[in-house]
């Protein structure tokens, strides 16, 4: 297929999305206490939990987290500084009370590492991950992914540190100088997107670095359009969720 049939697939896709065809009107992440966008407190609320986002149900995860924040006893895990002033055994009851942890041992252990970087690195303050880098989408994911990778258990990763900040670029303040360079964030519904409009082959979903070959794609395909890689994201989820309404319903 070439480019040119891509795109018009894309414009399809992107048009059912914005017209609700797809569905989306209440997203994972939109299960939150609507806390003041800029504050410190909603930044670690779009943080913590999303480094357990991996191979589960979101909407579950979400509402999980909103469960644990709402409840007074449970809600210090969203403090950096009180989780690693609290014992292993206190912050283990607090994230599988409302099953936001679910492996209630090693989801408990990459909750508190990750604070630990973050009183460590940023004085429990995320916020400031962001400006010392200048908002920079590829200083942020290297000083993670390549720079740091151990201090940041999960959030590291090729599909959840780009679907993180994402989700900042949308719940925050955060802008972005350079979002073009942030790339879809290639989870399983993604993945399955990508193929059924033939981006990538049915082979190519079974490489062991197809998340890196779905982000290429992608990026190749928009040089030089009007898309950027990051605004098909919510699409691509939403078809592979609802189980792939025929494109060719839709514009004729």
């Amino acid at each position: 297929m070439n480019k040119k049939e891509l795109l018009k697939k894309v414009d399809i896709l992107y048009q059912m999305y914005k017209e609700g065809s797809l569905g989306g009107e209440h997203m994972p992440e939109d299960a939150n206490p609507k806390l003041s966008k800029d504050s410190k407190e909603n930044y670690l609320y779009f943080t913590l939990p999303m480094a357990l986002n991996y191979q589960r149900n979101s909407y579950t995860l979400w509402e999980s987290a909103l469960q644990t924040y709402q409840d007074e006893e449970t809600r210090f895990v969203f403090s950096p500084k009180k989780v690693i002033g609290s014992s292993y055994e206190e912050v283990q009851k607090a994230l599988v009370k409302y099953r936001v942890a679910l492996q209630k041992d090693k989801q408990t252990e990459i909750w508190i590492h990750l604070c630990e970087t973050f009183v460590e690195l940023f004085d429990g303050d995320i916020r400031k991950l962001f400006d010392s880098l200048g908002n920079d989408v590829n200083k942020i994911r290297d000083f993670i992914q390549k720079d740091n990778k151990k201090k940041f258990p999960y959030l590291s990763g090729t599909k959840i540190c780009n679907y993180w900040l994402y989700v900042i670029w949308q719940y925050t303040d955060r802008d972005y100088p350079n979002l073009e360079c942030l790339n879809v964030a290639p989870d399983t519904h993604v993945v399955k997107s990508t193929c059924k409009l033939g981006l990538i082959t049915e082979e190519e979903m079974e490489r062991s670095d197809v998340q890196l070959l779905v982000i290429d794609r992608w990026n190749e395909l928009f040089k030089g359009t009007k898309y950027r890689p990051i605004d098909i994201h919510t699409a691509l989820w939403l078809w592979s969720r609802n189980g792939f309404i025929p494109l060719e319903n839709v514009l004729e």
